[in-house]
């Protein structure tokens, strides 16, 4: 039963690790690569500081933590890159208390609930790791058998000879 257990374990934690990462790739792979320029400017007319050069950030964040979810490797790492860029652009781009249309308002406050959502799953992740079937997860088991094949040494105590 336990070897079940792990083996949903890290079926389970590898599809979350897909599923976040999904988003973030085809973010960056899919609009804001091939469309640079139109992106930047829409950034700029948002308030976004220094907006061409931020997209550059953006897109460094976007594949690095994807990437590190997908494979598992520094994954803490990856969802904090991911939760910082997920912040700016949820207070940039889904203000939604700037809204005086309900309609605009509900579409926005929608969208900030989702990336608050997706929030959630990515501190998951640094809180608790990529799980078992993860670059992380090996190196961690690995660990584990290199600690527990060292010898055990004790201290020598070396006496004192009596004068």
């Amino acid at each position: 039963m336990e070897q079940l257990a792990a083996v949903m374990q890290g079926f389970v934690s590898l599809l979350a690790r897909l599923s976040l990462a999904a988003i973030f790739l085809a973010s960056a792979l899919g609009n804001k690569i091939p469309q640079f320029k139109a992106t930047a400017e829409y950034m700029k007319a948002e308030g976004v500081p220094n907006a061409t050069f931020a997209l550059f950030g953006a897109i460094g964040l976007l594949l690095l933590g994807g990437l590190s979810l997908v494979v598992g490797a520094w994954t803490r790492i990856g969802a904090f890159f991911l939760l910082v860029f997920l912040a700016a652009a949820t207070y940039y781009f889904h203000d939604f208390w700037q809204f005086a249309d309900p309609l605009q308002r509900q579409l926005q406050t929608i969208q900030f609930m989702k990336n608050l959502a997706i929030g959630g799953g990515l501190l998951a992740l640094i809180a608790f790791g990529a799980g078992p079937w993860s670059v992380d997860g090996w190196i961690g088991r690995r660990q584990s058998e290199v600690e527990s094949e060292a010898p055990t040494t004790k201290p020598r105590t070396t006496a004192k000879p009596i004068a």
